[in-house]
């Protein structure tokens, strides 16, 4: 029985339009991501060769005078894409992998980008996580939403329930046989992706397997609960697309109005505002005033006094700094807001696969918000250290050749993995038990 159900599968039209379908999308996924990581890993390398070419330059063109080199100087400060990215590109198209700081005022230079396609943009990326989120699930509808209501449609499930031994698990055999092949696809997806993207089969490669996994059970699930309503094969189609477009596209925007509306982050725009008018003032604020607050952020510069005649470097970046300091309130409630939506977002996103899945494979592949800004963290360490290690030279006047500038190297960021198991897996199994465990109590009566 088993044998001649998985060749009637296997007889149908929209099984090899499927895998047909299938197989093209997942070549273009693979190649977007590969086509990304790419893009990324040749700026890295092109960053690292160019800061040493750039130092150079500067230095030849600014041979006496250490405050105006170290004016022009760049330090380049990375953030390395691992291969996962080419999985889940998340938001690392819009927020830039590299940071090239100078010691001037910081907050204007940490949002600089790369220019990018607005159409591309708006259109977004066809990766590996949307051909799992979006389409997979369309897949999973098409195969399994007249998987019972053909059957009685044609008038062969009464016959099925006189012959076979039970009813229900000849129902469970030609499901099972769908599951086994959307796996099949998946795996192979997986397998591709291993090999093109170099991913090394490591804990946070298999937590996206496993999330994907699970987030096909969910579907399945969702089928069988439908189609057990025993409605019309019509009926079931028109449900079930229903659901796809509320869980995956509908609910999601809905979401993000919301926590748009829950933390507005108005902040944005008057950092920026505050961070260049504190710089511009500076122009015509007291000399001595200036560095006084500035002694205040560094106090342990204070030995260098107070410069107030003509034009000295110590008055000119202690006005850069008046600039970060001014707008540091605004940019830590910034900071402070995104942190926020993203916990609201996965709070919410548990009673959401599509969300849940979307999210995880973003913290997963360390290409959320949460991840860009704490690098925009890091970057803020990174450039107070190198203030901190040339402030003096300019202040004391050194020479540039007594100054060993071929210490600073580009320095890569470490991020921290923000994924639990338990707190990921959990909920989206929950769901998916209460969907089969309802839909199988509702029908006990009509199986043997």
């Amino acid at each position: 029985m088993y044998s001649l159900l998985i060749t009637q599968f296997f007889r149908s039209k929209t099984v090899w339009l499927t895998v047909a379908i299938l197989f093209i999308l997942s070549v273009l996924s693979i190649s977007t991501g590969k086509q990304f990581l790419s893009q990324q890993n040749n700026a890295i390398a092109k960053t690292i060769e160019q800061q040493q070419k750039h130092l150079e330059t500067q230095r030849q063109y600014n041979k006496d005078d250490i405050g105006l080199l170290s004016y022009y100087l760049k330090f380049s400060f990375i953030n390395p894409v691992s291969p996962l990215t080419g999985i889940s590109i998340g938001q690392s198209d819009i927020n830039s992998h590299i940071q090239s700081v100078s010691i001037t005022a910081l907050e204007a230079q940490k949002h600089n980008t790369d220019l990018v396609n607005p159409m591309r943009q708006q259109v977004g990326n066809l990766d590996v996580s949307f051909l799992i989120v979006f389409l997979f699930p369309l897949v999973i509808i098409a195969l399994n939403f007249n998987v019972l209501s053909e059957e009685e449609e044609k008038g062969t499930w009464k016959m099925v329930t006189i012959q076979s031994k039970s009813s229900f698990r000849f129902l469970l055999s030609k499901i099972s046989i769908r599951l086994v092949f959307v796996f099949s696809i998946l795996l192979c997806l997986f397998l591709g992706v291993k090999l093109v993207l170099n991913i090394p089969l490591s804990s946070d490669f298999f937590a996206i397997i496993a999330m994907s996994c699970f987030y096909i059970l969910f579907w399945f699930a969702l089928c069988f609960f439908v189609i057990l309503l025993r409605n019309s094969s019509n009926t079931n189609l028109i449900v079930l697309l229903a659901s796809w477009l509320l869980l995956v596209v509908f609910i999601p925007v809905l979401i993000s109005n919301y926590i748009n509306k829950v933390y507005p982050v108005d902040e944005a725009f008057t950092m920026v505002i505050k961070q260049r008018d504190a710089y511009h003032e500076k122009w015509d604020t007291d000399k001595k005033e200036t560095l006084e607050h500035f002694y205040e952020h560094y106090p342990q510069l204070r030995k260098y006094g107070f410069k107030t005649e003509g034009f000295s470097w110590l008055w000119y970046y202690a006005m850069q700094q008046m600039g970060d300091d001014d707008s540091k309130t605004d940019r830590d409630a910034l900071y402070k807001k995104i942190k926020k939506r993203e916990v609201l977002s996965k709070k919410i996103a548990q009673f959401f696969p599509p969300l849940q899945l979307q999210l995880s494979m973003n913290a997963i592949a360390k290409t959320s918000l949460t991840d860009h800004i704490d690098f925009l963290h890091a970057t803020t360490k990174f450039h107070e250290d190198i203030r901190l290690d040339i402030y003096p030279k300019v202040f004391e006047e050194h020479h540039p050749d007594t100054v060993d500038f071929e210490k600073y190297k580009p320095e890569f960021f470490i991020s921290e993995l923000n994924f639990t198991w338990v707190k990921n897996l959990l909920p989206i199994t929950l769901i998916t038990i209460i969907l089969v465990g309802f839909a199988v109590f509702r029908n006990l009566k009509y199986f043997k």
